[in-house]
């Protein structure tokens, strides 16, 4: 290779560079779109519209949130996986879609890991074991008993992979036979807990405080290993009696692949960035929800973890895969 054209083709190479550069300093110069894969009022829901608000704050950006449910989660991710890689539609989701579906389905319509670019983790969460307030079930105990009592004839509802885990990992430790009702999204199921067409569900926090506050439902027990500082005197389901029970979610942000690393930089500053902003932090304090933001190369090693740990977690509870 010639000198002159060496020189040429590393000028342009620069002048690509530059221009990627320019452009993620410009980011967003039109609407972010952020693809939610649960309908309006789940705990996903909330998450993005609280963050999207923080984030068109923050940088005078213009953010949509997009709700696509249903499938478990197959339709938002799906429409994620194919749109364009220039940041202007994202995928704000769980483990639902990128740690528990390959362990619940023997085939899924998209790869969690080669269509995605991870962006950043958002925070942590834990879910309500809840009755509808009319109930005989006053704890777990109680609801434990009643199934006990009348096998094959109490049912949850289940909208998401933690909601559905967490009620077939209740019934695989305290050994009792209840039936799964399927939702294409936890606020669905609710609708249904409170009517009276469900005896019980795992319900993800943000979307349960306002029902249990509203005195609609009544919280029995909390799915993590510790108790949730908005409602101190409600046990962990392990301290109820059920031991060993530990359910968990977490929320991240995921672009297709191939988004261009400067603009996947970008992204990232603006979501670590929202997720430390008042609004989010007041729906954390909430919800008894935790913080925990990565860099992208974090999420991707975290999700590798987390599909390992789900699908100990899903086999465990005794769940065959679709």
């Amino acid at each position: 290779m010639s000198t002159a054209l060496f020189r040429t083709l590393a000028a342009a190479a620069l002048a690509l560079l530059a221009l990627g550069a320019a452009r993620a300093e410009d980011f967003p110069s039109k609407p972010i779109t952020i693809i939610v894969p649960f309908a309006p009022g789940s705990g996903t829901d909330t998450q993005a519209r609280v963050v999207g608000a923080a984030l068109a704050s923050e940088f005078k950006a213009t953010v949509l949130v997009d709700n696509k449910a249903g499938a478990n989660g197959f339709i938002a991710a799906q429409a994620v996986a194919r749109a364009a890689p220039d940041g202007y539609t994202l995928l704000m989701t769980t483990n639902t879609t990128h740690a528990a579906n390959e362990h619940l389905f023997k085939k899924l319509p998209y790869d969690p890991v080669k269509d995605y670019t991870p962006i950043t983790m958002m925070g942590l969460g834990y879910m309500y074991l809840v009755v509808n307030q009319a109930s005989p079930a006053k704890t777990v105990a109680d609801l434990v008993a009643m199934a006990r009592k009348s096998p094959g004839k109490l049912n949850f509802g289940a909208g998401s992979s933690s909601s559905r885990v967490g009620s077939e990992m209740l019934k695989q430790l305290a050994h009792i036979d209840v039936v799964h009702v399927p939702y294409k999204s936890n606020p669905l199921a609710v609708t249904d807990l409170i009517g009276g067409q469900l005896d019980f569900m795992f319900l993800d926090a943000p979307t349960a405080m306002p029902h249990i506050l509203g005195g609609k439902l009544r919280a029995l027990a909390v799915s993590g290993t510790r108790r949730m500082t908005a409602t101190p005197a409600v046990p962990t389901v392990d301290e109820a009696g059920v031991k060993g029970f530990d359910v968990s979610y977490w929320f991240a942000v995921y672009g297709p692949a191939g988004l261009p690393p400067a603009v996947t930089r970008r992204l990232n500053e603006m979501f670590v960035k929202a997720s430390d902003s008042p609004e989010v932090k007041l729906l954390r304090e909430r919800s008894s929800g935790v913080a925990a933001t990565s860099t992208p190369e974090e999420l991707a090693r975290f999700q590798a973890a987390e599909s390992l740990k789900w699908g100990k977690v899903i086999k465990a509870a005794g769940i065959v895969p679709e």
